[in-house]
Protein backbone atom coordinates (compact mmCIF):
# COMPACT_ATOMS: atom_id res chain seq x y z
CA UNK A 1 0.00 0.00 0.00
CA UNK A 2 1.58 2.94 -1.06
CA UNK A 3 0.00 5.27 1.47
CA UNK A 4 1.54 3.36 4.19
CA UNK A 5 4.63 5.53 4.92
CA UNK A 6 7.16 4.68 7.73
CA UNK A 7 5.38 7.81 10.11
CA UNK A 8 2.08 5.76 9.30
CA UNK A 9 3.98 2.27 10.46
CA UNK A 10 5.08 3.98 13.66
CA UNK A 11 1.81 3.90 14.97
CA UNK A 12 0.59 0.96 14.14
CA UNK A 13 -0.74 -1.79 16.67
CA UNK A 14 1.87 -4.85 17.92
CA UNK A 15 0.92 -8.46 18.77
CA UNK A 16 3.53 -8.99 21.26
CA UNK A 17 2.14 -12.42 22.95
CA UNK A 18 0.41 -15.34 21.56
CA UNK A 19 -0.85 -18.19 24.06
CA UNK A 20 -3.53 -20.30 22.08
CA UNK A 21 -6.26 -18.50 21.23
CA UNK A 22 -5.36 -15.52 23.47
CA UNK A 23 -3.35 -12.79 22.10
CA UNK A 24 -1.90 -9.60 23.46
CA UNK A 25 -2.08 -6.28 21.26
CA UNK A 26 -0.27 -3.04 22.13
CA UNK A 27 -1.82 0.23 20.94
CA UNK A 28 0.28 3.66 20.50
CA UNK A 29 -1.95 6.28 22.40
CA UNK A 30 -1.68 8.13 19.48
CA UNK A 31 -3.96 6.23 18.07
CA UNK A 32 -6.74 7.57 20.14
CA UNK A 33 -8.50 10.75 21.19
CA UNK A 34 -8.25 11.73 24.63
CA UNK A 35 -11.52 11.61 27.03
CA UNK A 36 -13.82 9.81 24.66
CA UNK A 37 -14.78 6.34 25.23
CA UNK A 38 -16.94 6.06 22.29
CA UNK A 39 -13.62 6.73 19.93
CA UNK A 40 -11.98 4.20 22.13
CA UNK A 41 -14.10 1.37 21.70
CA UNK A 42 -14.71 1.99 17.89
CA UNK A 43 -11.22 1.72 17.76
CA UNK A 44 -10.18 -1.57 19.41
CA UNK A 45 -14.21 -3.00 19.23
CA UNK A 46 -15.33 -1.77 16.12
CA UNK A 47 -15.36 -3.43 12.36
CA UNK A 48 -13.16 -6.18 13.53
CA UNK A 49 -15.70 -8.15 15.19
CA UNK A 50 -17.96 -8.33 12.23
CA UNK A 51 -15.09 -9.52 9.84
CA UNK A 52 -15.81 -12.35 7.29
CA UNK A 53 -12.44 -13.78 8.56
CA UNK A 54 -12.83 -13.94 11.68
CA UNK A 55 -15.64 -16.75 13.60
CA UNK A 56 -15.38 -15.44 17.07
CA UNK A 57 -13.36 -12.83 18.73
CA UNK A 58 -13.07 -11.47 22.21
CA UNK A 59 -12.20 -8.16 24.27
CA UNK A 60 -11.53 -9.80 27.02
CA UNK A 61 -9.38 -6.82 29.30
CA UNK A 62 -7.40 -4.01 28.37
CA UNK A 63 -4.94 -1.88 30.59
CA UNK A 64 -5.68 1.52 30.17
CA UNK A 65 -2.24 3.98 29.81
CA UNK A 66 -1.80 7.04 32.74
CA UNK A 67 -2.16 9.51 29.71
CA UNK A 68 -5.70 8.55 28.98
CA UNK A 69 -6.88 7.76 32.69
CA UNK A 70 -6.21 11.40 33.44
CA UNK A 71 -8.18 12.85 30.09
CA UNK A 72 -11.59 11.31 32.84
CA UNK A 73 -12.94 12.31 36.17
CA UNK A 74 -13.27 8.96 37.32
CA UNK A 75 -16.04 8.56 40.49
CA UNK A 76 -17.20 11.94 42.04
CA UNK A 77 -17.27 10.41 45.48
CA UNK A 78 -16.02 6.70 44.71
CA UNK A 79 -15.94 4.52 48.05
CA UNK A 80 -14.42 6.34 50.57
CA UNK A 81 -16.84 9.64 49.50
CA UNK A 82 -20.46 7.64 49.45
CA UNK A 83 -19.54 6.85 52.84
CA UNK A 84 -18.99 10.05 54.26
CA UNK A 85 -21.89 11.37 52.40
CA UNK A 86 -24.10 9.25 53.69
CA UNK A 87 -22.50 8.78 57.25
CA UNK A 88 -22.17 4.90 57.02
CA UNK A 89 -18.66 3.79 58.45
CA UNK A 90 -18.37 0.62 57.86
CA UNK A 91 -20.97 -1.61 57.49
CA UNK A 92 -22.13 -2.54 53.89
CA UNK A 93 -24.82 -0.64 52.13
CA UNK A 94 -28.49 -1.50 51.25
CA UNK A 95 -30.52 -0.98 48.27
CA UNK A 96 -33.79 -1.99 47.41
CA UNK A 97 -36.27 -1.70 44.39
CA UNK A 98 -39.99 -2.11 44.28
CA UNK A 99 -41.29 -4.99 42.73
CA UNK A 100 -42.89 -5.13 40.75
CA UNK A 101 -40.28 -3.36 38.80
CA UNK A 102 -43.09 -1.83 36.49
CA UNK A 103 -47.09 -1.18 36.60
CA UNK A 104 -47.22 0.60 40.30
CA UNK A 105 -48.66 4.05 40.42
CA UNK A 106 -46.44 6.90 41.74
CA UNK A 107 -48.51 6.52 44.85
CA UNK A 108 -47.38 3.22 45.32
CA UNK A 109 -44.29 3.21 44.22
CA UNK A 110 -43.56 6.41 47.17
CA UNK A 111 -45.38 3.83 49.57
CA UNK A 112 -43.00 0.98 49.01
CA UNK A 113 -40.04 3.76 49.18
CA UNK A 114 -41.42 5.26 52.64
CA UNK A 115 -41.59 1.23 53.97
CA UNK A 116 -38.25 0.39 53.34
CA UNK A 117 -36.55 3.44 54.25
CA UNK A 118 -38.04 3.33 57.52
CA UNK A 119 -37.46 -0.14 57.82
CA UNK A 120 -33.60 0.63 57.43
CA UNK A 121 -32.60 0.37 53.68
CA UNK A 122 -30.09 3.60 52.77
CA UNK A 123 -31.37 3.87 48.91
CA UNK A 124 -34.37 3.47 47.18
CA UNK A 125 -33.17 2.43 43.55
CA UNK A 126 -35.70 2.49 40.24
CA UNK A 127 -35.08 -0.55 37.91
CA UNK A 128 -33.84 -0.41 34.92
CA UNK A 129 -37.00 0.46 32.77
CA UNK A 130 -38.69 2.37 34.70
CA UNK A 131 -38.12 5.84 33.36
CA UNK A 132 -41.16 8.00 32.77
CA UNK A 133 -44.02 6.06 31.88
CA UNK A 134 -47.95 7.11 32.27
CA UNK A 135 -48.65 5.12 35.01
CA UNK A 136 -45.60 6.95 37.18
CA UNK A 137 -44.48 9.60 35.59
CA UNK A 138 -40.53 10.49 36.40
CA UNK A 139 -41.36 14.02 37.59
CA UNK A 140 -44.44 13.42 39.74
CA UNK A 141 -42.46 10.24 41.64
CA UNK A 142 -39.00 12.54 41.84
CA UNK A 143 -41.21 14.91 43.62
CA UNK A 144 -43.21 12.58 46.05
CA UNK A 145 -40.08 10.54 46.84
CA UNK A 146 -37.93 13.13 47.95
CA UNK A 147 -40.23 14.38 50.11
CA UNK A 148 -40.72 11.15 51.83
CA UNK A 149 -36.84 11.08 51.78
CA UNK A 150 -36.48 14.05 53.74
CA UNK A 151 -39.31 12.63 56.83
CA UNK A 152 -37.61 9.03 56.88
CA UNK A 153 -34.35 10.75 57.12
CA UNK A 154 -35.97 13.23 60.23
CA UNK A 155 -37.72 9.87 61.87
CA UNK A 156 -35.09 7.40 61.30
CA UNK A 157 -31.67 9.74 62.41
CA UNK A 158 -30.10 8.09 58.56
CA UNK A 159 -28.65 9.54 55.58
CA UNK A 160 -31.27 8.02 52.90
CA UNK A 161 -30.49 8.47 49.44
CA UNK A 162 -32.36 7.62 45.59
CA UNK A 163 -30.78 5.73 42.62
CA UNK A 164 -33.57 7.76 40.05
CA UNK A 165 -32.82 6.31 36.99
CA UNK A 166 -32.60 9.30 34.18
CA UNK A 167 -31.75 7.91 31.80
CA UNK A 168 -33.72 9.36 28.66
CA UNK A 169 -32.26 11.24 25.50
CA UNK A 170 -29.51 13.05 26.71
CA UNK A 171 -30.72 16.61 26.90
CA UNK A 172 -34.38 14.83 28.77
CA UNK A 173 -31.92 13.43 30.90
CA UNK A 174 -30.14 16.11 31.70
CA UNK A 175 -33.34 17.86 32.62
CA UNK A 176 -34.40 14.85 34.86
CA UNK A 177 -31.18 15.38 36.40
CA UNK A 178 -31.12 19.07 37.31
CA UNK A 179 -34.80 18.50 38.72
CA UNK A 180 -33.68 15.71 41.06
CA UNK A 181 -30.40 18.36 42.40
CA UNK A 182 -33.12 20.64 42.79
CA UNK A 183 -35.01 18.51 44.93
CA UNK A 184 -31.92 17.74 47.07
CA UNK A 185 -30.92 14.28 45.55
CA UNK A 186 -27.48 13.22 45.67
CA UNK A 187 -27.65 10.52 43.10
CA UNK A 188 -29.06 9.75 39.77
CA UNK A 189 -29.07 6.48 38.00
CA UNK A 190 -28.13 5.76 34.16
CA UNK A 191 -28.52 2.44 31.78
CA UNK A 192 -25.06 3.15 30.58
CA UNK A 193 -25.39 0.83 27.64
CA UNK A 194 -28.52 1.52 26.56
CA UNK A 195 -28.39 5.08 26.64
CA UNK A 196 -24.23 5.07 25.54
CA UNK A 197 -21.31 6.40 26.85
CA UNK A 198 -21.27 9.63 25.19
CA UNK A 199 -24.55 10.21 27.22
CA UNK A 200 -23.16 8.79 30.43
CA UNK A 201 -19.81 11.35 29.67
CA UNK A 202 -22.01 14.29 29.78
CA UNK A 203 -24.00 13.30 32.61
CA UNK A 204 -20.97 12.95 34.35
CA UNK A 205 -19.75 16.29 33.56
CA UNK A 206 -22.94 17.20 34.80
CA UNK A 207 -22.66 15.39 38.30
CA UNK A 208 -19.21 16.99 38.76
CA UNK A 209 -20.85 20.34 38.21
CA UNK A 210 -23.17 19.49 40.82
CA UNK A 211 -21.80 17.30 43.12
CA UNK A 212 -23.81 14.08 42.69
CA UNK A 213 -23.05 10.82 42.43
CA UNK A 214 -23.79 8.10 39.31
CA UNK A 215 -25.39 4.62 39.99
CA UNK A 216 -24.55 2.52 36.71
CA UNK A 217 -26.98 -0.03 36.19
CA UNK A 218 -25.87 -2.51 33.62
CA UNK A 219 -28.36 -3.63 31.28
CA UNK A 220 -27.91 -5.10 28.33
CA UNK A 221 -24.86 -5.82 28.96
CA UNK A 222 -25.19 -10.01 28.69
CA UNK A 223 -25.98 -9.82 25.08
CA UNK A 224 -22.38 -9.28 24.09
CA UNK A 225 -21.03 -10.28 27.96
CA UNK A 226 -22.06 -13.65 28.15
CA UNK A 227 -20.86 -15.43 25.21
CA UNK A 228 -17.55 -16.62 26.46
CA UNK A 229 -16.41 -16.86 22.56
CA UNK A 230 -17.14 -13.61 21.33
CA UNK A 231 -18.02 -10.04 22.20
CA UNK A 232 -16.73 -8.73 25.54
CA UNK A 233 -16.05 -9.53 29.19
CA UNK A 234 -18.07 -7.51 31.83
CA UNK A 235 -14.32 -6.82 33.35
CA UNK A 236 -13.34 -5.03 30.40
CA UNK A 237 -16.63 -2.74 30.49
CA UNK A 238 -16.01 -2.30 34.47
CA UNK A 239 -13.19 -0.66 33.65
CA UNK A 240 -14.65 1.91 30.97
CA UNK A 241 -17.19 2.57 33.54
CA UNK A 242 -14.96 3.22 36.12
CA UNK A 243 -12.48 5.91 34.27
CA UNK A 244 -15.51 7.99 33.15
CA UNK A 245 -17.16 8.16 36.63
CA UNK A 246 -19.38 6.30 38.03
CA UNK A 247 -20.15 5.85 41.81
CA UNK A 248 -21.97 2.06 42.41
CA UNK A 249 -22.13 -0.75 39.71
CA UNK A 250 -23.63 -4.34 39.49
CA UNK A 251 -21.57 -7.11 39.74
CA UNK A 252 -23.87 -9.80 39.97
CA UNK A 253 -24.29 -12.17 43.11
CA UNK A 254 -22.58 -15.47 42.20
CA UNK A 255 -25.07 -17.04 44.51
CA UNK A 256 -28.51 -15.06 43.02
CA UNK A 257 -30.43 -15.55 39.84
CA UNK A 258 -27.95 -13.92 37.39
CA UNK A 259 -24.94 -15.22 35.61
CA UNK A 260 -21.61 -14.72 36.85
CA UNK A 261 -19.22 -17.43 38.27
CA UNK A 262 -17.15 -17.10 41.57
CA UNK A 263 -14.39 -15.99 39.78
CA UNK A 264 -15.94 -13.66 37.25
CA UNK A 265 -17.65 -11.52 40.06
CA UNK A 266 -14.39 -11.51 42.11
CA UNK A 267 -12.57 -10.48 39.20
CA UNK A 268 -14.52 -7.78 38.71
CA UNK A 269 -15.09 -6.27 42.26
CA UNK A 270 -11.48 -6.46 42.62
CA UNK A 271 -10.97 -3.91 39.82
CA UNK A 272 -13.40 -1.26 40.46
CA UNK A 273 -12.33 -1.46 44.05
CA UNK A 274 -8.43 -1.55 44.43
CA UNK A 275 -6.64 1.53 43.23
CA UNK A 276 -3.91 -1.36 41.53
CA UNK A 277 -5.20 -4.26 40.17
CA UNK A 278 -2.65 -7.33 40.06
CA UNK A 279 -5.09 -9.95 40.43
CA UNK A 280 -4.74 -12.74 38.50
CA UNK A 281 -7.40 -15.70 38.60
CA UNK A 282 -7.08 -15.84 34.80
CA UNK A 283 -4.21 -16.10 32.22
CA UNK A 284 -5.98 -13.00 30.26
CA UNK A 285 -6.58 -10.66 33.43
CA UNK A 286 -4.10 -7.68 32.90
CA UNK A 287 -2.93 -5.33 35.53
CA UNK A 288 -4.52 -2.28 35.81
CA UNK A 289 -2.67 1.03 37.85
CA UNK A 290 -5.54 3.14 38.80
CA UNK A 291 -3.47 6.44 40.12
CA UNK A 292 -5.60 8.82 41.22
CA UNK A 293 -9.15 7.25 39.88
CA UNK A 294 -11.24 6.65 42.91
CA UNK A 295 -12.70 3.02 43.55
CA UNK A 296 -16.59 2.32 42.74
CA UNK A 297 -18.50 0.35 45.11
CA UNK A 298 -19.73 -2.91 43.88
CA UNK A 299 -23.41 -3.54 43.73
CA UNK A 300 -24.69 -7.32 44.35
CA UNK A 301 -28.22 -8.03 43.41
CA UNK A 302 -30.39 -10.14 41.45
CA UNK A 303 -32.58 -12.77 43.74
CA UNK A 304 -30.82 -12.17 46.98
CA UNK A 305 -32.97 -12.30 50.30
CA UNK A 306 -32.03 -12.04 54.13
CA UNK A 307 -30.95 -15.63 54.40
CA UNK A 308 -28.02 -14.91 51.97
CA UNK A 309 -26.29 -12.08 53.15
CA UNK A 310 -23.55 -14.01 55.35
CA UNK A 311 -22.29 -15.39 51.64
CA UNK A 312 -22.40 -12.31 49.91
CA UNK A 313 -20.28 -10.65 52.74
CA UNK A 314 -18.12 -13.36 53.05
CA UNK A 315 -17.31 -13.10 49.13
CA UNK A 316 -17.29 -9.03 49.00
CA UNK A 317 -16.36 -7.87 52.55
CA UNK A 318 -18.24 -5.09 53.92
CA UNK A 319 -17.64 -2.55 50.99
CA UNK A 320 -20.49 -3.74 48.45
CA UNK A 321 -24.01 -2.62 48.24
CA UNK A 322 -26.42 -5.15 48.86
CA UNK A 323 -29.70 -5.26 46.98
CA UNK A 324 -32.83 -6.97 47.35
CA UNK A 325 -35.99 -6.62 45.40
CA UNK A 326 -38.56 -9.47 46.39
CA UNK A 327 -35.90 -10.43 48.58
CA UNK A 328 -37.23 -7.51 51.51
CA UNK A 329 -41.35 -7.23 49.43
CA UNK A 330 -41.76 -10.86 49.39
CA UNK A 331 -41.45 -11.07 53.68
CA UNK A 332 -44.65 -12.27 55.31
CA UNK A 333 -44.64 -9.05 56.97
CA UNK A 334 -44.20 -6.97 53.69
CA UNK A 335 -41.41 -4.53 52.87
CA UNK A 336 -40.97 -2.71 56.26
CA UNK A 337 -40.52 -5.75 58.22
CA UNK A 338 -38.69 -7.01 55.09
CA UNK A 339 -35.84 -3.91 55.41
CA UNK A 340 -35.44 -4.44 58.82
CA UNK A 341 -34.79 -8.39 58.14
CA UNK A 342 -32.48 -7.48 55.97
CA UNK A 343 -30.33 -5.37 58.58
CA UNK A 344 -30.69 -7.67 61.21
CA UNK A 345 -28.71 -10.05 58.64
CA UNK A 346 -25.92 -7.39 58.01
CA UNK A 347 -26.04 -6.99 61.72
CA UNK A 348 -26.21 -10.32 62.72
CA UNK A 349 -23.05 -11.32 60.71
CA UNK A 350 -20.71 -8.59 61.74
CA UNK A 351 -20.79 -9.26 65.53
CA UNK A 352 -19.96 -12.76 64.16
CA UNK A 353 -23.26 -14.78 65.55
CA UNK A 354 -25.23 -16.57 63.35
CA UNK A 355 -28.56 -15.82 61.74
CA UNK A 356 -30.45 -18.60 63.55
CA UNK A 357 -28.72 -17.42 66.59
CA UNK A 358 -29.66 -13.65 65.84
CA UNK A 359 -33.36 -14.35 64.65
CA UNK A 360 -34.08 -15.58 68.53
CA UNK A 361 -34.67 -11.93 69.45
CA UNK A 362 -35.40 -10.76 66.35
CA UNK A 363 -38.86 -11.80 65.02
CA UNK A 364 -38.47 -9.62 61.19
CA UNK A 365 -35.23 -11.60 60.97
CA UNK A 366 -36.53 -14.83 61.94
CA UNK A 367 -39.72 -15.12 59.14
CA UNK A 368 -37.43 -14.36 56.69
CA UNK A 369 -35.26 -17.40 57.52
CA UNK A 370 -38.91 -19.38 57.95
CA UNK A 371 -39.61 -18.33 54.17
CA UNK A 372 -36.62 -18.78 52.65
CA UNK A 373 -33.96 -20.33 54.58
CA UNK A 374 -30.76 -19.97 53.19
CA UNK A 375 -31.65 -21.61 49.59
CA UNK A 376 -30.13 -19.64 46.54
CA UNK A 377 -32.35 -19.14 43.24
CA UNK A 378 -31.43 -21.66 40.26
Amino acid sequence: MKTLKPHIRKIRGRTFEIKGNYARIAYPIELFELGSVPQLLSSFAGNIFGMKAVNNLRLEDVTIPKVMLNSFRGPEYGIHGIRKLFKIDKRPLTASVPKPKVGMTTEEHCKVANEIWMGGVDFLKDDENLTDQKFNRFEARANKCFKIRDKAEKETGERKGYYINVTAETSEMLARAKLVHDLGGEYVMIDVLTAGFASFQTLREFCHDHKMAIHVHRAMHAMFTRNPKHGMSMLALSKFIRMVGGDTLHIGTVIGKLVGKKDEVLMLEHEIERQAEHFKMKEHVLNQDWHSIKPMFAVSSGGLHPGLVPQIMKMLGYDVVIQLGGGIHGHPGGSYHGAMALRQAIDATMKGLTLREYAENHEELKSALEKWGYMRPR
